[in-house]
């Protein structure tokens, strides 16, 4: 166990990911709503998967090299930048 100021530190970077994270699958709902003209290309449903679900899978896989490695800052900035590619990018792929 570290010492408890890194501890804090490492929460509340943990805590700012979990924001992070809501915040773009609120981004992403931008996408699901949008209004259904013709059926969604190859290109837009992947777009869809990884608005929506994309930063949920960073978070998971940020926790599980943090569990691994005990880096847990490292994995925590790594899943906020995970969270805004995954959110850009299918923002970028499902066309409105």
């Amino acid at each position: 166990m570290g010492h408890p100021a890194d501890v804090v530190t490492v929460l509340l970077a943990w805590l700012a990911v979990l924001a992070v994270c809501v915040a773009a699958v609120l981004f992403g709902q931008s996408t699901r709503t949008a209004p259904r003209r013709r059926r969604r290309s190859r290109a837009g449903r992947v777009g869809l998967f990884l608005s929506l679900s994309g930063p949920w899978l960073s978070v998971v896989v940020a926790a599980a090299a943090g569990a691994l490695t005990g880096a847990w800052l490292v994995a925590a900035a790594a899943a906020a930048c995970g969270i805004v590619l995954t959110a850009v990018v299918g923002f970028l792929l499902s066309p409105r």
